[in-house]
């Protein structure tokens, strides 16, 4: 062989292999920048046009609107516009923790603003943040009272977070959970209140998704508390890990603990959470738990997509049936031919559902 020619081959093996190399670095590091991006940041379609907060939002018979209430300036409302046409029919509560622990309550508006629209109260945690915080991630707001964020920002150790910067302090807190439920209980009983007598402070869920479902895992264990959602989220095998990330108290062992139905929904095996949610599953026997996860859906999941997307469908149905004992939305979830396990995207198991 020509020494010239030899020589060339070699140099093209290694620009091949260089190459290779390189492209297998990036993929690497790319995998890794996804698998720390704050939730809701990956979308499988465009968010819808943005809308003013008090435009109605959601396919229920209640269309929803956002709203800031002074009476609670930590947190974010949907609720029907009209709740006058809810009539005598009252109002459960939903209380949502944001994914990343943000403190923005518009987070994810469309979500839950098509569980508002149903006939319930959703309360988010955080005030309404900028108008593109309903799109992607423009930071985590201010870090609410007793929050991890909140102590470093006292001592002058908080560094500012970017979503691509990797899991950071939590900004937000389980209390927050906690809190949305206190304010519903008050103001329900309070005269001249415009939830006076409207809600129904018996039916109570709490939601959270990722990190915020490391803190929805901890208020569940509130006596008030009856139907639990765990949303691309699942407990650590290190006890120390939500208190750290979440400022909540999951532990697995704590999973033992549980009395409520329970539901943990995820997206596909790209989903960050998709082990933790198997394993959580693995671990709870004593409650009604269904669990779903859905193809071609990452760990940022359809949240941003009108109404809520796939999930929020099955949000809903799950709510009715939990709260208001709605049996024609608890055949989305019962018998062997349940109305998701007809849908081939969806994967589900189940314990103590028929």
């Amino acid at each position: 062989m020509n020494p010239l020619t030899s020589w060339l081959g070699k140099i093209a093996r290694l620009l091949v292999a260089l190459i290779g190399a390189a492209a297998a670095i990036s993929g690497f590091a790319q995998s890794a920048a996804e698998s720390h991006r704050p939730a809701g940041e990956r979308r499988a379609v465009p968010a819808p046009p943005y809308v003013s907060p008090e435009t109605p939002q959601g396919t229920g018979p209640y269309p929803a609107i956002m709203v800031a209430d002074p009476t609670l300036p930590t947190h974010t409302l949907y609720r029907p516009k009209d709740i006058a046409a809810i009539g005598k029919e009252k109002l459960p509560v939903v209380a949502f923790a944001n994914g990343a622990c943000i403190n923005f309550g518009n987070s994810f508006r469309y979500f839950l603003s098509e569980i508002a629209s149903h006939g319930f109260l959703a309360i988010a945690t955080g005030p309404i943040g900028p108008r593109e915080a309903e799109f992607s991630i423009v930071g985590f707001g201010q870090p609410a009272a007793g929050s991890p964020a909140a102590s470093l920002a006292a001592a002058g150790k908080l560094v500012s977070a970017t979503p691509a910067s990797g899991p950071g302090p939590a900004y937000t807190t389980a209390k927050q959970l906690i809190d949305a439920i206190d304010w519903a209980e008050k103001e329900n009983a309070r005269q001249g209140s415009a939830y006076f007598g409207k809600l129904d402070t018996a039916r109570i869920a709490v939601m959270g998704m990722s990190c915020g479902g490391l803190q929805a895992i901890d208020a569940a264990h509130d006596a008030r508390v009856k139907t639990l959602g765990v949303w691309n989220s699942g407990a650590y095998t290190d006890d120390r890990r939500a208190m750290e990330i979440a400022a909540a108290k999951a532990t697995k062992a704590g999973l033992k603990a549980l009395r409520i139905p329970t539901i943990y929904v995820t997206g596909d095996l790209s989903d960050i959470a998709f082990a933790n949610t198997e394993d959580d599953f693995s671990r709870i026997d004593a409650v009604p738990l269904f669990r779903a996860w859905r193809e071609h859906t990452g760990h940022g999941g359809t949240y941003r997509e009108l109404n809520g997307g796939a999930f929020g469908k099955v949000a809903v149905a799950w709510l009715r049936w939990q709260l208001k004992g709605d049996m024609s939305a608890a055949s989305m979830f019962t018998g062997a031919d349940c109305g998701i396990c007809k849908q081939p995207e969806w994967h589900v198991k189940k314990k103590n559902i028929e």
